[in-house]
């Protein structure tokens, strides 16, 4: 294999949304399974530094690496596919490349000069690729964004310069497009990809294969006429039709031999990916021999993306279980006392996961009653854990007012406070912390836990002694509670530096609650322990019943 980093820049056309992540991710699985050592980058156009700051409700759910970056969504993706730790050299934003490129003017590095998009802006993205790309014979680059958004000229123009740095045979353009089905006149169009092809001609890049986005299957006489007009090869012609699941998309490339025309552009040899692993787990994922019906309690439950490490994580823990995980979406905002037992009445297992805020806390904390009362198996992520123990503080320790500061900051029993009155009380500096301009310090990225022996976060961790989860939060439990909680039957099974990381109930099948994410760290052929483990717990309660 080559020792020169080898790129692929995939690009989108006509509209967003279309899975340019997916599509990349699929193709990076593929060449990894044939033995290359390959890595993925997203450059994403918007002017933000990073998703932290941004609403669920405007970009999704903000995905957190190992080394504390919060990144795009399409991070996970990359992660899940192909099992590999990524940093935050593996994402940027516009808002990172001036910020940078500013820091470094103010400084005086560029001696005095005029500070330009070319060739300033567009060097310091041709820099970054070129660093997620050390020690790869493959780096995928996944440009954000449409073409032709006014934004994301300066990345193209970086990667119509790098590929003309490193030469055809070490770089390929991957346009992936549209192509609507027009149910009235019963035809699929290809002029919406002959536009969006221009567009990128326009620019000076020219793609080397298209990936057809696409409700009907494309005949081969419209493929030859979207290789014809948009001047490539037929056989770069690839369809990516809507499927049941993500996982499929892989297999269905390499069935389509997407790497032939990879393989003649970019000078491998006779790539044969071994596919089988994968393959069997895509079968238990679409045609399961089982099933089991789990409450997903959330506040956020209309925008589904939201949630994505953790939906995909059960659909991971359900293929390796051989079981379909039917999810009951519940909203935490329309739960009450009145309520929640009709709610979940069907339901094999409960599970509240993280957030922010305080709308909704009234609607989880009654979930979590109802799991705890009914030996119903749960699991609380975050917000879920700390909302566990404020459940019980309430209805079990009868403590008075227990609430988390984060949502009052005068409650007489704080059961979660901030980290910062934790570092401050401690001394503890050794914590990898983020603090925002909007003023929060946040705990970011993996962290080492120790685990209790003989508990219930132990074994499904197969007896381990010490884990290592990413966090994304910015309140603790307040650990002057901790010797009351044991006494009356809530253990802290895992910490880190004095830290509680999780919480479990002696007397319960399975209750758990864990302060870190483990849907960040769970991939289709490796899911996480925590949420395989709850998902078990579930078809046991189901079979029992």
């Amino acid at each position: 294999m080559s020792k020169e980093t080898k790129y692929i820049f995939v690009t989108g056309g006509v509209l967003s949304s279309l899975g340019k992540g997916i599509a990349a991710a699929s193709i990076a699985t593929l060449l990894k399974n044939v033995g290359y050592k390959v890595s993925m980058l997203k450059a994403d156009p918007y002017i933000n530094v990073d998703p932290g700051t941004m609403s669920p409700l405007e970009h999704g759910e903000v995905f957190v690496t190992d080394d504390g970056a919060e990144t795009d969504l399409d991070l996970g993706h990359y992660e899940r596919f192909l099992d590999e730790d990524l940093s935050q050299d593996n994402n940027f934003t516009t808002g990172k490349v001036y910020s940078s490129v500013i820091e470094r003017e103010r400084r005086g590095d560029y001696l005095g000069k005029t500070i330009q998009v070319i060739p300033h802006i567009v060097g310091d993205i041709v820099d970054r690729i070129k660093k997620a790309g050390e020690g790869n014979d493959i780096l995928i680059v996944e440009i954000g964004g449409t073409v032709g958004d006014i934004e994301g000229l300066p990345f193209l123009e970086a990667i119509r310069a790098l590929r003309s740095e490193v030469g055809k045979s070490n770089g390929m353009f991957i346009h992936l497009t549209l192509v609507p089905y027009i149910k009235v006149a019963g035809e699929l169009k290809t002029k919406p990809t002959q536009h969006s092809v221009g567009e990128l001609r326009r620019i000076g890049i020219s793609p080397d294969m298209i990936i057809c986005r696409t409700e009907m299957p494309l005949n081969r006489e419209l493929k030859d006429k979207i290789a014809a007009s948009c001047g490539i090869e037929r056989n770069a012609v690839i369809e990516s039709p809507d499927m049941q699941s993500i996982y499929q998309v892989p297999l269905s490339f390499l069935n389509q031999n997407i790497l032939e025309p990879i393989a003649q552009n970019l000078n491998l040899k006779n790539p044969k990916p071994n596919m089988q692993n994968w393959d069997n787990l895509v079968k238990r994922v679409i045609a399961p021999s089982t099933e089991v019906n789990l409450a997903f309690v959330g506040k956020y439950i209309d925008l589904k993306e939201s949630y994505k490490s953790l939906t995909e994580s059960i659909i991971h823990a359900g293929a390796n279980l051989d079981t379909k995980v039917n999810i009951q979406w519940c909203d935490s905002e329309k739960i009450d006392s009145n309520n929640v037992a009709e709610t979940l009445k069907d339901c094999d297992a409960i599970l509240v996961a993280g957030g922010f805020g305080p709308r909704g806390v009234s609607g989880k904390i009654e979930a979590i009653k109802f799991a705890r009362e009914n030996k119903i198996p749960y699991l609380g992520i975050c917000l879920g854990m700390q909302l566990s123990m404020i459940e019980f503080a309430k209805n079990v320790l009868k403590l008075e007012d227990a609430n988390s500061i984060e949502f009052d900051e005068n409650c007489k029993n704080p059961i979660i406070y901030l980290i910062d009155s934790f570092i401050d009380a401690n001394g503890n500096k050794q914590l990898r912390t983020h603090t925002s301009p909007l003023g929060g310090t946040m705990r970011l990225g993996g962290y080492e836990c120790d685990l209790l022996k003989g508990s219930l976060l132990a074994k499904i961790y197969n007896n381990a002694n010490k884990i290592k989860e990413r966090h994304r939060h910015r309140y603790e439990a307040n650990p002057k509670y901790r010797a009351e909680f044991e006494k009356a039957g809530l253990i802290v099974s895992g910490e880190s530096d004095g830290l509680i990381e999780a919480v479990e109930i002696k007397d319960h099948p399975f209750f758990l609650g864990v302060q870190f994410h483990p849907e960040f760290t769970s991939r289709l052929t490796k899911p996480n322990p925590a949420i395989l483990g709850f998902i078990k717990a579930g078809i046991e309660y189901k079979n029992a019943r």
